[in-house]
């Protein structure tokens, strides 16, 4: 959990800016849940492993002594979602999009882009089965992607039940599919030998493991997803062929896919078999956000059409993504992405203060050329120039406005621009004006 400084939270307001634009152009609606929840709410929701990593309150006053948590910090936005539309469904439209951008908490070994407390962008739309779904999701992220300047990222897309079927085929027990998904999921981090060991710790032969990363794991041995979608979900079709479970998953990867060709998602996305998403909510189609100079990934998602029935007792559809704000921004910090004027300072214009007594007439001229859309700072106190001159550049103000007693008395302003070392008298009437024009 970390301390964000000026110059950080510029960068993450107009990181967020950008991606909030891209939701709202796609119908999303605004939504807001609380840091907490009932553990109950969230226990059970993201598997064993997810279950470790939430930060559990304890109980207060004589509780406190046992142990025993009644609430949690929330782990992610979609299992808050959920119970957010159980909750409200009478008064909330049948068909639901939101986007929420808020804070998690995960009780996780910090790493580069992992943190404890992080921001999530999600978009899920609610209660509609149909492909045009998921479709408008990949959409979204990769267009929300492409505005923040990652033309290289990639949409990887797979889909649960040719997970389940490929691991039925290949003789993997019904009761360790799991345990089978949770060792995959970790594929781009420990790679194929890594996976192969985790198999054998959770006690299954090498021959299913060989089997079962021979079909979902060859494109990780090249090292990049599947090039060729079509290529990728035939070799996996002949592999299930007879399992209807796993048949009808390809064709709906099939059909989305046809779907995104017609949006800004259509260069970006690929098949990759060996994607399984850790998360034990979902139940369709899966998709997980990368680029290149970056091990993991910087967002992901899928459809989960079971989980809000848990809190509802019954089922309503539903599918969403999630882009990671921290791993986004420190991509883009070390890629130098952010516009210059985002890593600028928080002032266009300093006014310096001649003396104290006129300290009324330099907050006056601060309030004119704040009304002329300016952002300005005024000095505090009274003292030379050439400090003050010291303390804009320090802080990466560009001008100095000095309104001394020859300036009043002609009715002008001098304009000191550090970034050149010019200096120029300019009119007092319509400063905020040509104020603007120097800054470009």
């Amino acid at each position: 959990m970390r301390d964000f400084l000026p110059a950080d939270v510029r960068r993450r307001t107009y990181a967020i800016g950008v991606i909030r634009g891209v939701y709202e152009r796609y119908g999303f609606e605004p939504l807001e849940t609380p840091a907490v929840e009932n553990i109950e709410t969230l226990l059970g929701k993201y598997g064993d492993e997810g279950n470790q990593l939430i930060f559990k309150i304890l109980k207060r006053g004589e509780h406190e002594a046992s142990g025993q948590a009644d609430l949690a910090l929330r782990y992610d936005l979609t299992v808050p979602l959920s119970r957010v539309v159980a909750e409200h469904r009478s008064t909330l439209p049948k068909f639901f999009k939101r986007y929420q951008i808020q804070p998690v908490w995960r009780a996780d070994r910090p790493a580069r882009g992992r943190f404890r407390e992080f921001f999530q962008c999600d978009v899920d739309a609610m209660g509609s089965t149909s492909p045009v779904v998921e479709a408008e999701l990949c959409a979204a992220a990769c267009e929300a992607m492409q505005a923040l300047g990652f033309g290289d990222a990639v949409l990887r897309l797979n889909h649960r039940a040719v997970l389940g079927g490929v691991l039925e085929v290949a003789g993997v027990p019904t009761d360790r599919h799991g345990d089978a998904l949770v060792a995959l999921d970790k594929l781009d981090k420990i790679g194929l030998d890594g996976v192969k060991v985790e198999y054998e710790k959770r006690g299954l032969s090498p021959a299913v493991a060989d089997t079962v990363l021979g079909i979902l794991g060859s494109a990780a041995v090249s090292g990049a997803v599947a090039a060729d979608n079509a290529v990728a979900l035939d070799r996996v079709e002949a592999f299930v062929a007879g399992h209807e479970k796993a048949v009808a998953g390809i064709a709906n990867i099939r059909e989305v896919l046809a779907l995104a060709a017609r949006t800004p998602a259509a260069a970006q996305l690929r098949v990759d078999l060996s994607l399984a998403r850790g998360l034990s909510y979902y139940t369709g189609c899966i998709m997980e956000m990368t680029v290149p100079d970056l091990a993991g990934s910087l967002g992901g998602g899928g459809r989960y059409d079971d989980l809000v029935g848990m809190f509802l007792g019954q089922q309503v559809p539903a599918a969403g993504f999630s882009l990671g704000l921290e791993r986004i921004l420190v991509v883009m910090g070390e890629r130098a992405m952010f516009p210059a004027h985002i890593t600028a300072t928080a002032a266009d214009v300093l006014i310096a203060q001649w003396n104290a007594a006129t300290a009324g007439d330099a907050l006056a001229l601060a309030h004119e050329l704040r009304a002329g859309h300016l952002r300005v700072e005024v000095y505090p106190d009274a003292d030379k120039l050439g400090k003050q001159f010291k303390y804009a550049a320090s802080t990466g103000v560009p001008l100095v406005v000095i309104e001394g007693d020859d300036e009043r008395a002609a009715s002008e302003l001098t304009v000191k621009d550090l970034r050149t070392g010019d200096q120029q008298r300019l009119p007092r009437a319509n400063a905020a004006n040509r104020l603007r024009e120097m800054l470009g």
